[in-house]
């Protein structure tokens, strides 16, 4: 009895061991945020104005300078693991086809493995006046060619 108990524990550690080396990751939340002329999405801490800011912004796109996807992700693995996180966008200039525009980032695991963690990617610039409206959005997060998670816009 006492020989099949730690058998079945040396095979428990050996599975895990094994099943350790693949990271594994979700994409919590996916906040898109317009930027002011001065690359602010708010004129002050309380979520409040924020919200009350947005949709100011919303209202007179004269006023926007770019935007700004605030991405909460979570990534388990070795510490230090090198992920991939991308936002995929599709917009509507005035008259012209559907554009697309791609924004990457390299993100790390951190030292626990297991905590969540913001990252900003920005679209401002020619790249925002290219792309124009913003219709749609995918936030993916990768491992090398590995799919992790992913979390998108109503209309994608």
């Amino acid at each position: 009895m006492r020989r099949l108990l730690i058998a079945w524990l040396s095979v428990c550690l050996l599975a895990a061991t094994l099943s350790a080396g693949a990271a594994t990751g979700r994409v919590v939340k996916v906040l898109p945020h317009y930027l002011d002329l001065k690359g602010r999405h708010t004129l002050s801490p309380s979520l409040y104005d924020r919200d009350a800011y947005q949709a100011q912004l919303r209202q007179h796109p004269e006023q926007r300078s770019g935007m700004r996807f605030d991405v909460q992700w979570r990534g388990r693995g070795a510490a230090g693991t090198t992920l991939k996180l991308r936002a995929e966008l599709r917009g509507s200039v005035k008259g012209n086809l559907p554009s697309q525009k791609i924004l990457e980032t390299e993100v790390k695991v951190g030292i626990a493995g297991t905590a969540s963690r913001w990252t900003s990617l920005k679209l401002t610039g020619d790249d925002y006046q290219k792309i124009g409206e913003v219709s749609a959005w995918r936030v993916t997060l990768w491992e090398g060619n590995q799919l992790l998670a992913e979390q998108k816009s109503f209309l994608w």
